[in-house]
């Protein structure tokens, strides 16, 4: 986790920004980072605790995207998101990952081995954070959003609090997005809206 005032100072924002390396290095960098414990920072929001947010899609034949989705079972950890929709997969960074070189990158692995089981290539870019002061679960979160592109719609749950998942058009999931967590409606609103031809039409290089 890192100080919100440190986030602040790099530049506030509420919702989505696509400028992540504005913020990745001194948000990474070891100086400002600490592991706490979990209970205690859930409730603090002079911290923010920094969440890999990773969003799969699959393009179709016809040049269509199609996102994984899922609802959030009553076993995932926070309980304030429980029955929720979601686009993204991940989870808190831990001290446990600060055994490897890079924290947030094995953090990052460690979750989606975790979450989900991958049958198919894909490749994967940062593209923005995500900011959400105006709900509990937000204020003491910031989330670090990454596109993963897949060959294949292959991707299932291994967690079974992963429920109801599979890849659906993203027109669908823009059309009914009360049913998504905060989060994943700021995606779908802002990363994925049409004004940003290049996530919304699969032109990402």
């Amino acid at each position: 986790m890192v100080p919100t005032s440190l986030f602040h100072a790099l530049g506030h924002f509420q919702g989505f920004s696509p400028e992540a390396d504005r913020y990745l290095g001194e948000l990474l960098n070891p100086r400002h980072t600490s592991y706490r414990p979990r209970p205690e920072m859930e409730r603090d929001p002079s911290f923010k605790q920094l969440i890999p947010y990773v969003i799969f899609r699959y393009i179709d034949s016809q040049g269509q995207p199609h996102l994984f989705e899922y609802t959030r079972g009553k076993g995932q950890g926070e309980q304030r998101l429980h029955s929720k929709r979601s686009v993204g997969i991940g989870g808190h960074i831990s001290a446990i990952d600060a055994a490897h070189g890079d924290v947030y990158a094995e953090g990052m692995r460690r979750e989606l081995e975790e979450e989900v089981e991958i049958g198919a290539s894909y490749s994967q870019r940062c593209i923005g954070l995500i900011n959400d002061d105006l709900t509990e679960v937000g204020k003491v979160h910031l989330g670090v959003v990454h596109l993963c592109d897949i060959s294949a719609p292959a991707v299932s749950p291994r967690e079974s609090d992963i429920l109801d998942a599979g890849f659906r058009p993203l027109d669908e999931l823009r059309s009914r997005l009360d049913a998504f967590e905060t989060w994943s409606r700021i995606c779908l609103e802002q990363a994925f809206g049409e004004k940003v031809s290049g996530l919304f039409s699969g032109e990402l290089s």
